[in-house]
């Protein structure tokens, strides 16, 4: 059943070219957000009272259907600075530190340790983890301290994040923006994470080792800090005695690992996984807090808890507003501002990909080009995060005209927006990875360009067959 296009529909449309038109500009979009918000309740309701009420009820919309992500994601960052305070990262990683003799070891072993450790533990906590222990190793081997700012980075803000895997808070935004089930974006999303993550980290190396060669890059290249500052930098204060960080440096990966297993045998995926790896890091951070700190043990467990909580609402924040008004153009509109709508209307987005497809018949070639783009584009903002609910959006238009492919569509879309803006390619979002190895984020974000454009190109290329 065709439905007739009404002025919420094009208002919506409207919005959404202005807020790739502000994410190309680089600049927030917040304000833009709620103003569409304003905009569509006023003409749904034609009340100003309902149209204020509605911002702020879409904003407890997108708190709701976010929470288990932030919460997740606050457990985690703060279970890593318990461990990295008592001195249980150092003694988890310590054998694999071992590994790395040569620089090509050091490269691989760093980044594919990150890449472990980031699917449990999100890439900003893990490179704190990791870096600390393995950068030294590497340095003292001769890797430059930012060919291991490009291996933290790469494996974990690349490959690691744009999958998100376990934790699962990118495909549970895009998904939600497309309305299809988080495990559809999760399944479609495995191929073409292992061929953007293949094709750039040996893109990578190879322009390295080609630079180490003819000298462009060598051990001080991008450094600013001491490069004995930076070797020095995997010294921590052991709270806990050595036989008792061995056992919590095996219980802890153990328990994750386990978790793991029983998503596998148990079948379960999106908020399910979630809660079990929530429920676990937080047994773990409250256990190892009492167990460092002793008598303070309950103090510094809630302190630790409270720093994740910033951590999480300050990566969250600019996320809320834009997630809120993409919220809209599902089930949240008419929760919110009531049935307003055409007869027969599926939704905002949906009846404006019915008449996309009416008007512009798409391809898949077309259709994998604009996702790609689109989802850089919603990087540039340098969280990764905020726009990706844009590209679950124009997915589901998209794939409204092609008549099939949205779960891949989501997927390659979440790939390019957090490769870009998650922290490969954009400077104050490259800050983690460089400041834990001393160097400028700018010189580690032009080393990172041509790998991940060559990437995501062949990532494109490859979606179009997948489609």
């Amino acid at each position: 059943m065709d439905v007739t296009l009404v002025s919420l529909h094009w208002v919506y449309l409207l919005f959404i070219v202005l807020i790739i038109g502000f994410m190309i500009r680089r600049r927030d979009t917040t304000i833009l957000c709620i103003a569409g918000i304003f905009l569509l309740g006023l003409l749904a309701t034609g009340s100003v009272p309902k149209s204020v009420s509605g911002v702020f009820g879409s904003f407890i919309y997108a708190i709701k259907e976010l929470l288990g992500t932030i919460l997740i994601i606050s457990i985690i960052v703060g279970l890593g600075r318990v461990l990295t305070r008592s001195g249980i990262n150092e003694t988890m990683i310590a054998p694999f530190a071992k590994m790395i003799r040569t620089p090509a070891l050091a490269y691989w072993v760093t980044g594919i340790l990150m890449m472990a450790i980031s699917f449990f533990f999100w890439p900003s906590p893990a490179v704190a983890l990791m870096g600390a222990v393995l950068l030294p190793a590497a340095v003292r081997v001769g890797l430059p301290a930012l060919g291991v700012a490009m291996a933290l980075n790469l494996f974990g803000h690349g490959i690691a994040l744009s999958g998100d895997f376990i934790i699962q808070g990118a495909p549970k935004l895009t998904a939600d923006a497309a309305g299809i089930p988080v495990g559809d974006v999760v399944a479609a999303s495995v191929p073409l994470v292992i061929i953007m993550g293949v094709v750039t980290t040996v893109v990578s190396f190879w322009y390295m080792r080609r630079d180490m060669a003819n000298g462009r890059l060598t051990m001080t290249t991008g450094l600013k800090a001491d490069l004995a500052t930076v070797a020095d930098s995997g010294k921590t204060s052991a709270m806990l005695p050595r036989n008792t960080r061995v056992l919590f440096a095996i219980l802890v990966p153990s328990l994750f690992l386990a978790d793991v297993a029983a998503m596998w045998a148990l079948d379960l995926q999106g908020g399910d996984a979630t809660a079990l790896v929530g429920g676990t890091a937080l047994l773990l951070m409250l256990l190892i807090s009492v167990a460092a700190h002793r008598n303070k043990g309950l103090e510094e467990a809630t302190s630790y808890m409270t720093d994740g909580f910033l951590f999480g609402f300050k990566v969250f924040g600019p996320v809320i507003p834009i997630a809120a008004f993409f919220y809209l153009g599902d089930s949240a509109f008419i929760e919110l501002f009531g049935k307003v709508l055409p007869e027969g209307s599926h939704g905002l987005v949906n009846d404006l990909g019915n008449a996309l497809a009416a008007a512009v018949p798409l391809n898949p070639a077309v259709g994998a080009i604009t996702l790609t783009s689109v989802g850089a584009i919603t990087g540039l903002d340098g969280s990764g995060f905020s726009g990706i609910s844009l590209a679950g959006s124009i997915a589901s238009l998209f794939a409204a005209s092609i008549g099939h492919g949205i779960a891949t569509l989501t997927a390659l879309g979440q790939v390019a927006a957090i490769w870009v803006g998650g922290g490969t390619l954009i400077p104050w979002a490259l800050i983690p990875a460089a400041a834990i190895c001393g160097v400028d984020p700018f010189e580690l974000a032009r080393r990172n360009v041509k790998p991940v454009v060559i990437g995501l190109t062949v990532t494109t290329i490859a979606a179009m067959f997948l489609l």
